[in-house]
């Protein structure tokens, strides 16, 4: 597990204005990136979208979908040069203090069955398995299994 960099990262409301930043992230860390339109209508339906910057320079970010009292995260991501640096942790760990602000009692996600460091920092902060969704990702070859994973807030 890696320390924080130097700098700690600040977090604030993702604005459409971020958005052209977040798709020159998002296709360097996923083969099915999510485009503009898909950012554009999250803010649209007012989901909770966050940035995470260092120094002024935006290096990941992070939407939640809110269903009464249930938190769904939708994309969490951190720029391929800033990963294995704790960013994700942190990142998660503020979407979770949302959530609760939100008054959510429990977080659930989707995560492909292949990602086994994602996999492992949510059963790092408390994240269980609670079931496969079959050829929920689409892949270069056809589709991958996603764990659902949640935790009680």
């Amino acid at each position: 597990m890696s320390a924080l960099p130097q700098h700690q990262p600040q977090f604030r409301v993702m604005s459409y204005e971020d958005l052209i930043a977040i798709c020159r992230i998002e296709p360097t860390i996923y083969s099915h990136p999510w485009t503009y339109g898909n950012f554009k209508d999250s803010l649209d339906s007012g989901y909770s979208a966050w940035v995470m910057e260092m120094s002024g320079e935006i290096v990941g970010y992070a939407l939640i979908m809110m269903v009464l009292d249930e938190a769904h995260l939708l994309n969490i991501s951190v720029s391929q040069h800033y990963q294995g640096q704790g960013l994700g942790r942190a990142l998660l760990a503020h979407m979770i203090a949302v959530s609760r602000r939100r008054l959510a009692t429990n977080m659930f996600l989707e995560v492909r069955a292949s990602n086994t460091k994602a996999i492992g920092l949510y059963e790092a902060m408390g994240f269980c398995e609670m079931g496969i969704r079959r050829h929920y990702y689409p892949t270069r070859q056809g589709r991958e299994d996603a764990v659902l994973m949640g935790v009680a807030l």
